[in-house]
């Protein structure tokens, strides 16, 4: 079984991409930014746009029946890596006790000059009555 989230961004209907895909137990969410309604959140701030990336992956994972602690991977590109601290701590926040694989990687850019980080997860759910 197939299940889709869409957030409503113009670049999902542009691009053709789903917000988050869930088949079976395993989600997978899409590149994440701090865009709400169509405006970059926390400009010039890596550690705000990280705890609102991280809030729009949550929500995601919510509609796909999943939560933080079911996360086994996270990658995170940044547009300057001296900054790292600022989002590690953010994302140390959200997964602190859930310690997925994560990655963080420098880019030479993203989608919009005043984005400063974008963050994949993926994600396997528990069957009903298993234990994580």
């Amino acid at each position: 079984m197939r299940q889709q989230v869409s957030t409503g961004s113009a670049w999902e209907d542009l691009v053709g991409y789903s917000r988050a895909v869930r088949v079976d137990d395993t989600v997978h969410v899409a590149g994440t930014t701090a865009v709400r309604d169509g405006q970059v959140v926390g400009v010039g701030d890596a550690y705000t746009q990280t705890k609102v990336a991280l809030e729009i992956v949550t929500a995601a994972l919510a509609e796909l029946g999943a939560t933080p602690r079911d996360v086994v991977r996270t990658r995170m590109f940044v547009t300057d890596i001296s900054r790292w601290e600022e989002v590690g701590r953010a994302h140390g926040e959200v997964f602190g006790d859930v310690r997925p694989a994560a990655s963080m990687l420098e880019v030479a850019g993203l989608i919009d000059p005043d984005l400063l980080v974008e963050i994949e997860v993926d994600a396997i759910v528990p069957h009903a009555g298993g234990a994580r």
